[in-house]
């Protein structure tokens, strides 16, 4: 009730009836829940969850990759490319704003917190890209920037963690081959489940990249069905993983697999990719397999190098580097079947024809310790690495380690480390037409060349060793790298 005093001031009577309580507490219910959704939609908002430029392609300017792309920083002969994260896929309103609610402001400011140190690595790079890489690199020019690289790398070490996932059972996950042909892919996993490295984190929301330990390797052994061709039950495998993950887990979900990456040297991992279209889409696939003509794509997919070993350790006369000094009498070598497009036509033109060019299907057996395969390249100045069935090949690594300069017979193959290594400088490509030209291409290199690209062996060697704890600038550790710079959407090359 309304009441004036002496001064004729209209005055608010205490008691109030209950009708008017009633709206009165309905007027301050909404009000508060006005507040709420305008201080929660800010902050949703701030951590990219619908904003616009970068997170929700309805609200995004319509921009081609092609444009995006263009977003070039030159240094030199060389470029950085910067390319924004993949949008997620598109979801109405509500579901963002309940996503929203539902998450702790802790969690929210956790991932904030990882926003800013993604801005301030991209940041540092940029900064050290236009540094005179000169002097960093001792005269190599085995990386395309060594200035970007090497805080690439230090930024890596500060910032990065990894959430592996724990669902899954053995031998399928958290496994993997770690001898033979397939071992890099059965050594990632184990070093990443088990290694004494500082990048896996249990703290999921503290995660820049969540990783899917299974192994393709291990389900072409376990459950596929030998001569059937038929690649239907890893595909079904990885469709049932991922659906697993993003039901427990809101990771998936909030990026659309944009920070998940999976890894595999198996010739199907590509295909058993397929099980789910984000996966093969938008997540990072680390592949031997690294086919750009069968869907591999460099701006967010990492090459992963082949390499064979042998009771988990390679050949004893490859472990260390050869003297400089070594006799190599061969101008080039090969020894292999006719797998693929490409080693028949290698054989067919050089197969017994040249003594100074060997090629052979298969080695002779003479029982001599000098005739075995790693002392034939140990003793050729240039090593042929042609595809087999799959563009990689475990040859390349080899020859890196004999210091024999590799030949690269192969269409369509994105090299591993190419991001940052200048493989120009420590190989010899060949078209696959040149092949009958092959002798005249490798006798005409010059004699300082040749010193230069075995010079650069020795550089990158380091890079291509599985170690076993791993050690800085290993191959672990430039696999790792080279994930880290498509979560940074960093492409230095």
């Amino acid at each position: 009730m309304k009441k004036k005093n002496s001064e004729n001031i209209i005055i608010i009577e205490d008691k109030l009836s209950s009708q008017s309580l009633i709206q009165c507490t309905w007027l301050l219910t909404s009000a508060l829940f006005i507040s709420m959704v305008i201080i929660v939609s800010f902050q949703v908002s701030s951590f990219g969850l619908f904003s616009g430029s970068e997170s929700n392609p309805k609200t995004m300017p319509e921009v081609s990759v092609v444009e995006l792309l263009k977003k070039v920083t030159t240094f030199g002969d060389h470029a950085i490319i910067i390319a924004p994260a993949p949008a997620p896929a598109p979801d109405d309103f509500y579901s963002h704003f309940s996503r929203g609610i539902h998450r702790s402001l802790p969690i929210m400011k956790e991932e904030s917190k990882l926003e800013q140190g993604l801005a301030a690595a991209r940041k540092a790079i940029r900064k050290a890209s236009f540094v005179d890489h000169k002097n960093i690199s001792n005269g190599s020019s085995v990386y395309h920037n060594p200035s970007a690289f090497y805080q690439s790398y230090a930024e890596m070490e500060k910032r990065l963690k990894v959430y592996v996932y724990e669902e899954g059972e053995l031998p399928i996950v958290h496994d993997g081959p770690c001898k033979d042909i397939y071992s890099s892919e059965g050594r990632f996993i184990h070093e990443m489940e088990h290694g004494t490295h500082k990048f896996r984190t249990k703290k999921p929301h503290s995660a820049y990249l969540f990783f899917m330990p299974f192994s393709v390797t291990w389900m072409v052994k376990y459950i596929y069905k030998p001569n059937t061709f038929d690649v239907t039950p890893l595909k079904q495998f990885v469709s049932d993983y991922v659906r697993i993950i993003s039901s427990k887990h809101p990771f998936w979900n909030r990026s659309s697999g944009a920070d998940h990456f999976m890894l595999s040297c198996h010739d199907w991992g590509p295909h058993a990719s397929r099980g789910n279209p984000l996966l093969y889409n938008t997540s990072i696939r680390v592949l031997c397999n690294a086919n750009s003509s069968e869907g591999f794509n460099p701006e967010k997919d990492v090459s992963l190098p082949e390499l064979k070993l042998f009771g988990n350790f390679i050949s004893p006369k490859l472990k260390t580097p050869p003297p400089a000094n070594t006799s190599r009498p061969h101008l080039a070598f090969f020894a292999g079947g006719k797998h693929g497009p490409i080693r028949p036509i290698l054989l067919e033109h050089w197969k017994g024809r040249d003594t100074d060019l060997l090629v052979y299907e298969y080695l002779p057996k003479t029982g001599l310790l000098e005739n075995d395969y790693f002392s034939f390249i140990l003793r050729s100045k240039f090593c042929l690495c042609p595809s087999g069935y799959e563009v990689a090949s475990p040859r390349i690594v080899e020859a890196i380690y004999a210091e024999c300069v590799p030949v690269i017979l192969s269409k369509y193959y994105v090299l591993p480390f190419s991001d940052v290594l200048n493989w120009d400088e420590f190989s010899i490509k060949v078209k696959i037409d040149d092949i009958p030209k092959l002798k005249e291409i490798l006798m005409a290199v010059p004699e300082d060349k040749y010193l230069r690209l075995k010079g650069g062996l020795r550089s990158v060697r380091q890079h291509f060793l599985l170690n076993e704890p791993s050690q800085k600038f290993d191959m672990f550790h430039m696999i790792l790298h080279s994930v880290w710079l498509r979560r940074l959407n960093f492409r230095i090359g």
